[in-house]
């Protein structure tokens, strides 16, 4: 069977949902448009062992809308949007199955651009690129930016910082318990610069061979995955799958500042409220975690590594704009976020219009 496309009904709000499948290579994957008022839409693909077709559905629908915000904060130019392949990446990843992913890309005729995310390295995008023009995130060539997780951890890294200072007037991590869930590409990353900062590190995985590589190399104390929010900390740094805040969850925690790589953290809006009433600063993930794509952004835009650097020098200040209107309107913080990010969108929308 040759490629099959199918568009199934996108939710309000969101733009286009495709489903891709290819029977000779494997191929399930969905790839959704959240919005393209600010620019063609952008987001990672990721590569995840859903339990069904429906968990992956329900995924890239929070995950393309996620991207629409945060690629409005970094200022990028670009839309939201995210495409997952449904299969184990450490099994089932052959080329054709990238090919295959390659060809539904491009069929979209450049309204949605890919990139890494969890499961997928520059080596599977580069087969991704062979297929078509609209796959970034390579390494090598004029504009190639390679793996997006350094620039991501990075930005995480700053906005933790920036936390710390306007809870506690230092931005100094020193002898700070920070937990980190999740050592992929980005929490590895991340905890690599925490040490170096001097941060108490204490890590939490799934996988023991990262753990380990953790606790020989930075000295981190590994904590329990079932564990994690009776862990006595200061900052809690998830970067593994998002909907780990929930109610219970976030009454439990004993850090004062949240800062993590993960997407959707909240599993609902309305968590965010329940840390703020207990005096846990939430830095909003979409805000945090713009790196990787704002190093994408300049591949996709053929800038020069000044584009990057300056966007990524503003991750830090969002924060610290977004935590000052939060305390002085008492707004949590992601309803600050999500305010700032209908303005932005809002201006565009009517420049656009005005352009028609």
């Amino acid at each position: 069977m040759a490629l099959k496309l199918t568009d199934e009904l996108a939710p309000e709000g969101h733009e286009r949902l495709v489903y891709a499948e290819d029977e000779t290579s494997g191929l399930r994957a969905y790839i959704c448009i959240h919005s393209t008022v600010y620019g063609p839409a952008a987001g990672g693909c990721r590569m995840w062992n859903y339990d069904s077709k429906a968990d992956a559905r329900q995924d890239v629908l929070r995950l393309a809308n996620g991207m629409t915000s945060k690629n409005a904060m970094a200022g990028l130019e670009l839309g939201g949007g995210k495409s997952v392949i449904i299969g184990d990446a450490k099994t089932d990843k052959s080329e054709d199955l990238f090919k295959s992913f390659g060809e539904a890309v491009h069929s979209l005729g450049g309204t949605y651009y890919t990139a890494e995310d969890v499961g997928i390295s520059p080596k599977d995008m580069a087969i991704v690129a062979r297929e078509t023009p609209y796959a970034v995130g390579l390494d090598g060539g004029e504009h190639g930016s390679g793996d997006p997780s350094p620039f991501t951890a990075e930005g995480v890294f700053q906005c933790m910082k920036a936390g710390r200072e306007a809870l506690t007037g230092s931005s100094d991590l020193t002898g700070q318990r920070v937990l980190v869930q999740g050592l992929g590409h980005v929490g590895m990353s991340l905890a690599e610069k925490l040490h170096a900062a001097g941060a108490q590190l204490i890590v939490s995985d799934i996988n023991t061979a990262a753990l380990e590589i953790a606790r020989a190399d930075l000295g981190a104390d590994i904590c329990p995955t079932d564990a994690v929010f009776e862990a006595d900390m200061d900052i809690f740094a998830p970067c593994a799958l998002g909907g780990i805040l929930t109610g219970d969850t976030a009454t439990r925690l004993t850090a004062s500042l949240v800062c993590g790589a993960a997407n959707n953290q909240l599993a609902t809006p309305d968590v965010a409220e329940v840390l703020r009433a207990r005096n846990i600063q939430y830095l909003p993930d979409y805000v945090v975690n713009a790196g990787g794509i704002i190093s994408v952004a300049g591949e996709i835009h053929k800038a020069g590594p000044g584009f990057r650097e300056e966007r990524l020098a503003g991750v830090a200040l969002r924060i610290r704009e977004v935590l000052a209107h939060s305390i002085q309107t008492g707004k949590t913080t992601i309803q600050v976020a999500d305010e700032m990010v209908e303005s932005i969108l809002s201006r565009a929308l009517a420049t656009q219009k005005g352009a028609a």
